[in-house]
């Protein structure tokens, strides 16, 4: 495997060999280290990376249609909220009061449908109160979530990643075993370079990428049916192309979901959404024993 002249990495930088390092050249990417173990009581078959370039795309409402809909297919299913400055999956999922624990470890919290969850907005005593903390302790925690919470026979792990290529990505990437990650992006010809990025990080890291979704593509007028692009036409497509990615799907705006999410009572939505993304992750777990 090449590894580039300018970063040094040596784990399928998408560049290398051509003289154009997506870093730039200004700093060396850091070698994957080995992976932390689990909790020797947790239990997990495949990991998901939930991703974007940029903040305000709908990462975590994909991250939670994900897991509802592979819920509904009878697996087991765990959400590992690690946007710790930004948790918003407790809300959508009606979340309160705090994770339990033991000697032995921490418990996830479930939700109705037996989804486990666990979110720093579950450990504070007040949920509105901000997380001020610079990025070493942030990606501690979230190493946390993966070493010391015991995770009960999960099928697959949901990761929900802050947005950008910054410490926690990076700090996932490295510590925790991905088996592949989804780019959530928007309509707008900007996500062509923002998605690039993660792109780019996720190759540079050696982690495989399952796919594109593309949120907010279109919302459908309620009295007419006809499908509106509220962003104009969307790039996500022509932008998986160039990148040779695939695009799992396209997300439309929907207010039904909308107040479902702020009334945490997303599993009482009906639609059947993500097809493709959940069909990816389904590829990816069967090849797990």
């Amino acid at each position: 495997m090449s590894s580039c002249t300018s970063c040094q990495s040596k784990n399928s930088c998408p560049s290398a060999g051509e003289g154009q390092c997506p870093s730039g050249g200004q700093e060396q990417v850091p070698e994957r280290q080995t992976f932390d173990e689990p909790h020797n009581l947790a239990s997990v078959r495949s990991i998901i990376g939930v991703c974007s370039g940029k903040g305000g795309v709908g990462k975590s409402m994909v991250t939670s249609l994900i897991a509802l809909e592979l819920a509904k297919k009878g697996l087991t299913v765990g959400i590992l909220d690690a946007d710790v400055t930004g948790p918003s999956i407790p809300k959508a999922f009606g979340l309160r009061g705090k994770l339990s624990g033991s000697e032995d470890g921490i418990f996830p919290a479930q939700t109705h449908l037996g989804i486990q969850v666990v979110s720093i907005n579950l450990m504070l005593e007040n949920p509105e109160a901000p997380v001020i903390w610079r990025g070493p302790v942030v990606s501690g925690v979230v190493r946390q979530f993966w070493t010391d919470v015991i995770w009960d026979g999960l099928d697959v792990l949901l990761i929900d990643m802050p947005p950008g290529t910054g410490d926690v990505p990076l700090t996932v990437f490295q510590s925790i075993p991905l088996d592949g990650i989804i780019v959530v992006s928007t309509p707008q010809d900007l996500v062509s370079m923002i998605v690039k990025k993660s792109r780019n990080m996720a190759l540079m890291m050696g982690v495989h990428i399952l796919g594109f979704v593309e949120n907010m593509s279109a919302i459908r007028c309620p009295d007419c049916g006809k499908e509106i692009a509220l962003f104009g036409p969307g790039y996500t497509a022509k932008a998986a192309a160039e990148m040779n990615v695939p695009l799992l799907d396209r997300l439309p705006i929907d207010p039904q979901l909308a107040e479902l999410c702020d009334a945490g009572k997303l599993e009482s939505y009906d639609q059947t959404m993500l097809d493709g993304a959940v069909s990816a992750i389904m590829a990816a777990l069967a090849g797990k024993p």
